[in-house]
C-alpha cells in the first residue's frame, strides 16, 4: 500500500499525486494507491491516515501488508511521525522539519491551492504539530529523501541534518514543488517496491 500525504494547502489534485497515481495505474496497481484529503488539524490528519491504512488492510487489497508513505512538505512531517510510530517506510519530498515554526505566520484563514475553498489555521494546530515532532529517526533504511537546493520555502540543509544516513537524492536547483518530479517519480516508486512500465512516447 502506498499512501500519499500532500502538503499544506495542497490536495490529492497536486501534480505529484496525480503523476504517482498515473504511474501506479500503468503498473496495474490502482488498488495499492491511497491519497486522502488531509484536514487542517495535524492530529486529525494522522488519525485519518491510520484509519485509511486499517480499512485498506481489512479489505485485504493488494499491497496492504506493506505500507510506504510518500509525504510532500508538511506531509513529509506527518510521514516521519507515522513511520516511526508504526515501522512503515517513507519517501520524503522536501519535507517540513519544523512546521510549527514555519506555519506560525499562516494563522487564520488560508486559501487552498486546488479547487478553491480555504482552511483556518489556529494556534492549537501549531501545538498539535509540536506534539507530532520526531527528535531523531531510528532506522534510516526506512526512509528515502528528496531535497532540492532551490527550495524557496524550506531550507534543504535542515532536511539533510534531520535525516542523517538515509538514502538521499539531492537535486541541484528545482523548487519546493519539485516541478521536475516527472524525472524522479520512478525512483520514488522503486523505493516503494514498484517497477513501473516503461514510458512510451
Amino acid at each position: 500500500m502506498i499512501v500519499y500525504l500532500h502538503g499544506f494547502r495542497s490536495s490529492p489534485n497536486s501534480f505529484k499525486a496525480r503523476l504517482l497515481a498515473e504511474r501506479l495505474g500503468q503498473a496495474g496497481l490502482d488498488d495499492a494507491w491511497c491519497c486522502p484529503t488531509l484536514p487542517a488539524s495535524p492530529l486529525e490528519a494522522v488519525s485519518l491516515v491510520e484509519s485509511e491504512v486499517e480499512a485498506h488492510s481489512r479489505r485485504g487489497e493488494s499491497g496492504s501488508q506493506a505500507v510506504t508513505l510518500i509525504g510532500s512538505s508538511l506531509g513529509g512531517y506527518y510521514a516521519t511521525f507515522l513511520a516511526e510510530k508504526h515501522g512503515w517506510h517513507a519517501v520524503l519530498l522536501n519535507p517540513a522539519v519544523l512546521p510549527q515554526r514555519d506555519l506560525s505566520v499562516y494563522l487564520g484563514e488560508q486559501p487552498l491551492w486546488h479547487g478553491g475553498g480555504s482552511i483556518v489555521v489556529t494556534p492549537r494546530h501549531l501545538d498539535e504539530l509540536s506534539a507530532l515532532g520526531v527528535r531523531s529517526i531510528t532506522r534510516p533504511e526506512r526512509y528515502y529523501l528528496i531535497a532540492c537546493t532551490g527550495d524557496e520555502v524550506l531550507d534543504y540543509r535542515e532536511m539533510l541534518a534531520h535525516y542523517p544516513g538515509v538514502e538521499t537524492k539531492l537535486i541541484e536547483g528545482s523548487d519546493h514543488g519539485i516541478s521536475d518530479f516527472a524525472e524522479h517519480v520512478d525512483d520514488v516508486l522503486s523505493f516503494c517496491g514498484v517497477t513501473p512500465p516503461r514510458c512510451t512516447t
